[in-house]
């Protein structure tokens, strides 16, 4: 019997997959873990961050799934604050700061190029 062992990678569409490959690797520290040719003429990318199991697969846009959208994609981080800070100094398009409070852990969103708005949080250990 097949069960979930665990999430891979989630699609974020892309209008640049070379653009987007610089952008995280520049700003996030993600690197290159699968760049393949896919289908007749189209190519798949999936880049890792520097821990963690599940990659971000830059894909094509698509009509049901287009890019400039919430991702719904929460990546995590030792240290939020700094994060935050190294993001802004980099002309990265960010919230400001939130949580931090009690129970809720510090986080913000920020957009990639493409307008995709992810989550960075620091979680509670």
């Amino acid at each position: 019997m097949g069960t979930v062992a665990y999430v891979g990678r989630v699609m974020v569409p892309v209008t640049d997959q070379d653009k987007a490959i610089a952008w995280y690797g520049e700003n996030l520290g993600f690197t290159v873990a699968v760049d393949m040719a896919f289908g007749e003429s189209d190519r798949w990318v999936e880049i890792a961050p520097p821990e963690g199991l599940a990659n971000l697969a830059l894909v094509p846009p698509h009509p049901a799934y287009d890019v400039g959208k919430m991702t719904g994609i929460a990546l995590d981080s030792h240290d939020v604050r700094a994060a935050h800070e190294e993001l802004r100094g980099k002309g990265v398009d960010c919230d400001d700061l939130m949580g931090g409070e009690g129970p809720v852990p510090p986080m913000f969103f920020f957009r990639d190029l493409d307008g995709n708005t992810l989550l960075l949080v620091e979680p509670q250990r």
